[in-house]
This record gives structure tokens, C-alpha cells and sequence, in this order.
């Protein structure tokens, strides 16, 4: 049997009949940038948020990027995020002219562990290369794999801190924590459509969402040269905007976004079952306070490397997210780290291995993979 990682042909068969008429309209009517199809989306995806505000863009990196820049956040500040995860969250740290600062993960979920957050604030050190030191201004955790980190306490230590906060949500569409949708809980929430995504797009795309009018509306200037109005620039900013077809196919899938969520959550319920008490084997723990969206299904072996061959001569493709921490990449070799700085997220990362996820895997495939891993293990 051949398992895929991500099947996205078979997701396409169940979308063709309303994509092809939304793309043939578009090009008879020549709107390709702006216009009914993002406007629409916009107010459709704040709505599955719970946010007022939505922005459409062409990334998740410029998500990211401009609601940063859009809250003052720039040369001299530092904002504290975590070492696991994909290094778009730093490089819109970065692009501000700010300097992204790591604390350490929970290693049961993989997110921000709180209490490391509250450890660095109490005493905030950043890498001797880094001089003169940054003034903490913003906080971005990360909802990595799909589930949210735990909020309550990292908001609480933001505010008593005087720190802005942004959601990475870029991995979390529809996700919940304590009932709040993903997205919905700090100033701003910041989503990516990468095709591989539970909503993604037939290209690139990304979205903000805020509650913050006054964000939004300097995100909507940012994503558009700066312009107010045709050709009235109130500030240089960027080409970041949404292409009207890729909102066309984001709204067309948003309407099957939930049931997707539900069947990844009985994908992952499956997994669960059928690698509980496996000796070896470590799965991403799902906090009680949260819905994950399960973006991906991430396991923890010691010979992971090894099981990632054995299962791909069996027909099973897997992913690494992520095998080498930001902290320990080469890109950021300047900050001075080494290795044991952040020790949970080292550990996870030599032993993570990202099953199939997808909508439509069947239990047939799940129990094909879960039937390879055991017999690496034995």
C-alpha cells in the first residue's frame, strides 16, 4: 500500500464543480487582484475566527510581517517566540528590524511553555552578540501541528509586562482553546494558506485577523503599496495582497473547513488508539483546555531516522517539522547559540516524525502506517 503524507488530488475531486466556474468567471471578468472575491472572503473568515477584522495577503509570512510592523514593532525592540517552529515566525521578526529571542517549549505539546516565558521576562537575557541588548516589545506563540498554545498564562504575563501580543496561527485554522477560536485571542492572529494547509489556497496566501480597527486598516495600507486610495501613498509599504482567485478557492473550501477539522480529529483519535502503550513511541499530547486542528499528526521515536526509511520502502511518506531548532540554524549563527540552550526543543526535535494527515486518509491507511511502525520497533 502506498500512503501518502498529503493527498490534495483527492481533496480537489470533491471541490472541481464549484473551482472551475469561480476561475472561469474570474478570467471573463478580469478581476484578479482585490474586488468582490477578497472582500468576501474577508468577512467570511473573520466570521469562522470570532475576529471583527480580516485582512487578506499573499503569505503567512507577510501576515505575520505586517502585524508586526503595523504595531509599532521595529529597531531596538526583541520578540520572544519559540526555537520549534518554521523559520517564517523569525524572518517576519526580523524583517521589522526587531530581534526574535527564543524560550523554550512544553515538551507534552511542543508549544510555548509559559513558564519558561515568565522565567525569561523575570530575567531577560539575549546572546552577548546581541548589543545592545533589545527591549522586550512583543510575544508570538506559536499554535504548532495545529493545536493552540496554552494562552491564558502567556496573556496574563504579557499584560503584566506591557507586551504586545500575536498569535502564529499559521498551522491552526479552526482550532480552539477554552472555546475561543485560534486567531481570536491577543491583538492579532495570523494565518498562512500554503496549499498544504487545512485551508489552503491553489497557490500562496495568508490572512490577519484583529479586533483592532485601527491595525487593520495600517496592515490593509501595508499589504498595498502604502496607498489610502489609488495612488495616494501614506506610508511606503509592500506587495502583500490576496489574489482574488486564491480567495475564490479559500472561500469554496472554507465552507468544508469544520467537517475536514472533525475528520483529522477522527484520524488523530485512530492514531491515538493504536499506539497507545507502544513501547518506544511518544505522541504530541493534546491539552485538555484545547481543540486541535491537527494540522499534523506528530509522533516521537529514538531511531527516527531509521523508521522514516523503513516506512518509506513501505509505501509511507512522513515529514520532519522541524528536525534542526531556529536557534541552532545556520541563519542565525550571529545570536551566539549553542547547542543545549533550549534542551526541550532539542530533544523533540531528533525524535519528531510527522505521520500522514489529511481529510480523507482512511483507517485502512492509518492502521497500514501504525502496522510499519511496529514492526520497525520490534
Amino acid at each position: 500500500m502506498n500512503v501518502p503524507f498529503l493527498d490534495l488530488k483527492v481533496q480537489y475531486q470533491q471541490i472541481k464543480n464549484d473551482v472551475l466556474p469561480m476561475m472561469t468567471q474570474a478570467m471573463e471578468n478580469g478581476m484578479f487582484i482585490g474586488g468582490p472575491q477578497v472582500e468576501a472572503f474577508e468577512k467570511e473568515f473573520a466570521a469562522f475566527c470570532e475576529a471583527r477584522f480580516c485582512v487578506g495577503l499573499n503569505s503567512g509570512t507577510d501576515a505575520l510581517r505586517f502585524a508586526l510592523m503595523a504595531a509599532g514593532v521595529g529597531p531596538g525592540d526583541a520578540v520572544i517566540t519559540v526555537p520549534n517552529t518554521f523559520i517564517a515566525t523569525t524572518e517576519a521578526i526580523s524583517q521589522t528590524g526587531a530581534v526574535p529571542v527564543f524560550v523554550d517549549i512544553d515538551p507534552a505539546t511542543c508549544n510555548m511553555d509559559p513558564s519558561k516565558l515568565e522565567a525569561y521576562l523575570k530575567n531577560p537575557r539575549v546572546p552577548s552578540t546581541l548589543n545592545p541588548a533589545p527591549r522586550p516589545k512583543a510575544v508570538i506563540p506559536v499554535h504548532l501541528y495545529g493545536q493552540p498554545a496554552d494562552m491564558d498564562p502567556i496573556l496574563d504575563l504579557a499584560a503584566k509586562h506591557g507586551l504586545l501580543v500575536i498569535e502564529d496561527a499559521c498551522q491552526a485554522h479552526g482550532a480552539t482553546y477554552k472555546g475561543k477560536k485560534a486567531g481570536s485571542m491577543a491583538l492579532a492572529g495570523c494565518f498562512s494558506f500554503y496549499p498544504g494547509k487545512n485551508l489552503g489556497a491553489f497557490g500562496e496566501g495568508g490572512a490577519m485577523v484583529t479586533g483592532d480597527e485601527a491595525l487593520a486598516d495600517r496592515v490593509r495600507k501595508l499589504r498595498d503599496h502604502g496607498q489610502s486610495r489609488k495612488y495616494y501613498h501614506d506610508m511606503e509599504g509592500y506587495n502583500g495582497r490576496l489574489d482574488a482567485i486564491q480567495a475564490g478557492v479559500l472561500r469554496i473550501k472554507l465552507k468544508r473547513l469544520a467537517e475536514w477539522n472533525r475528520s483529522r480529529h477522527v484520524n488523530a483519535q485512530i492514531y491515538d488508539q493504536l499506539l497507545a502503550d507502544l513501547p518506544g513511541v511518544e505522541t504530541t499530547r493534546e491539552a485538555d483546555s484545547t481543540t486541535s486542528a491537527y494540522h499534523l499528526y506528530v509522533i516521537r521515536v529514538d531511531d527516527r531516522d531509521g523508521l522514516q526509511q523503513f516506512l518509506s520502502e513501505k509505501g509511507v511518506a512522513t515529514g520532519l517539522h522541524y528536525p534542526m531548532p531556529l536557534h541552532l540554524q545556520k541563519a542565525y549563527a550571529h545570536m551566539g547559540h549553542k547547542k543545549g540552550d533550549f534542551p526541550a526543543t532539542e530533544k523533540v526535535a531528533d525524535r519528531l516524525l510527522s505521520l500522514p494527515m489529511f481529510p480523507e486518509l482512511t483507517r485502512d491507511q492509518i492502521e497500514y502506517v501504525v502496522e510499519g511502525i511496529k514492526e520497525f520497533l520490534a
